[in-house]
């Protein structure tokens, strides 16, 4: 027979912010391994690792005391999404932003943003960031031309060959690839100039 029940996180953040100090304690505790994973697992250094957990907390702290949080039910998402902000504050201070090269894959095609998503099994946290991702590239996709962006999302959200595409649209397989290429070859402008992190 169960003797306790376990507190959910909402309860807990609910008894910190009616001023119950030892709430955040039992919340810190239960999330700290997976949240410093996370981070390790980005930035691959412990001291650099622990700073940023340390100021993750900090601000959830902040947070809570100012009576700003409103993510009711989404507490762990919340924090991750707090330290991947923080990972990217880090690294633009650092400049050890990951940058998009150029380049061919073993194909001979072009470089693809698309291949740096989906490369490993992925972890909550990982869902929950290239989540993120994903709707990141989609804003940067409107905003190319319209004969590209036609191209990249008949390629990879439907997958569909360059034949298929130039039977589609009536032009040339060339055609096609080379639209394919300009696309790309925007989509990596963007993502340097807003120096947006498309992997973790």
């Amino acid at each position: 027979m169960q003797i306790q029940q376990i507190v959910d996180d909402q309860e807990l953040v609910n008894q910190y912010i009616g001023g119950e100090e030892s709430a955040l304690a039992t919340l810190i505790q239960r999330h700290k391994r997976r949240i410093f994973s996370y981070i390790m697992h980005t930035v691959k250094d412990k001291a650099l690792a622990e700073d940023i957990f340390q100021d993750t907390f900090i601000k959830v702290i902040n947070t809570l005391k100012k009576g700003e949080y409103n993510e009711e039910g989404k507490f762990l998402p919340w924090i991750l999404r707090i330290s991947h902000n923080l990972i990217i504050d880090t690294f633009r201070k650092d400049k050890r932003m990951p940058t998009i090269s150029g380049g061919t894959n073993d194909d001979g095609e072009a470089f693809d943003i698309f291949n740096l998503l989906g490369k490993h099994d992925k972890t909550i946290e990982q869902e929950i960031i290239q989540h993120q991702v994903r709707k990141d590239i989609r804003k940067l996709i409107e905003r190319l031309p319209a004969d590209q962006r036609e191209v990249l999302m008949m390629r990879h959200y439907f997958d569909m060959s360059f034949k298929e595409i130039s039977e589609q649209t009536n032009v040339s397989i060339n055609t096609a690839l080379g639209r394919m290429r300009y696309a790309l070859i925007n989509m990596r402008k963007m993502i340097e100039e807003k120096e947006i992190v498309v992997s973790y």
